[in-house]
């Protein structure tokens, strides 16, 4: 009996170590086949299909944000005679809006889908929306604060959805053929070139400003819409892929 019970042991040593041995091997392979991964380059990140499109809106998207961010504080003093300080108050709720729009946005997409349609939906929205806070927004405290939120809502929401789930999305595209090298690459050509516009967007309302501010939110505006216009193939094949599914 004794010898039975240290055959057994013995048995479920062996099979234990194979099992262990066997996860090693397992683990080993799926780190070399990481290790064999390399980067992929500047121009392949760019023929991804999306990169591009994705790349430019996001370019107009954060120039519009990023306006608004450094220049609505001057535009509220001066056009509703509320002091500094107050004026700074009212401007922190773009931000605001902008919070909830980008949470809407995500789920929006992930409920849909359909990454693009939706920025384009927003970016359609947010241009009247510029247009009603430009004529209305220094009338009142109120319509002050409710036009900023909702300024903010509509534009920050395409930007923080491309600026995440967009770039994750292109990032492990299936043309890449599960690189996940790949991600930090077309992040960061999509995000550097946003980081553009939000560079260049503060300087050219600096110009343009001297010719009054209806001329700083036209710009504004037609960023918006340039940033829709390179979205429409992508909202295209969305909607065309989901037509042929339903």
């Amino acid at each position: 009996d004794r010898a039975t019970e240290s055959s057994d042991l013995n048995t479920e040593s062996y099979k234990e170590y194979g099992a262990t041995n066997s996860q090693s091997s397992q683990t080993s392979l799926i780190s070399l086949d990481k290790s064999k991964e390399k980067p992929i380059s500047l121009w392949r990140a760019l023929l991804i299909p999306g990169v591009i499109e994705f790349s430019l809106c996001l370019f107009f998207a954060k120039l519009v944000s990023y306006t608004f961010l450094f220049w609505l504080p001057k535009y509220i003093h001066e056009k509703a005679n509320y002091d500094p300080e107050k004026a700074a108050d009212i401007s922190t709720l773009f931000d605001v809006g902008g919070i909830f729009g980008g949470i809407s946005a995500g789920l929006l997409s992930d409920f849909t889908g359909m990454r693009a349609t939706t920025c384009v939906l927003m970016l359609a929205l947010s241009a009247p929306v510029l247009y009603i806070y430009n004529l209305y927004g220094s009338l009142s405290l109120a319509h002050s604060i409710g036009l900023s939120m909702v300024c903010g809502f509509f534009v920050n929401g395409p930007y923080a959805l491309i600026t995440t789930a967009v770039s994750a999305d292109l990032g492990t595209h299936e043309v890449l053929k599960g690189n996940s090298k790949a991600l930090s690459t077309v992040t960061a050509i999509i995000d550097g070139t946003g980081s553009i516009g939000a560079a260049v967007g503060p300087l050219l309302a600096g110009v343009i400003e001297s010719s009054g501010w209806n001329n700083v939110f036209y710009m504004l505006i037609g960023s918006d819409i340039m940033a829709l216009l390179l979205l429409l193939r992508l909202l295209y094949k969305e909607i065309s892929s989901s037509l042929r599914r339903s």
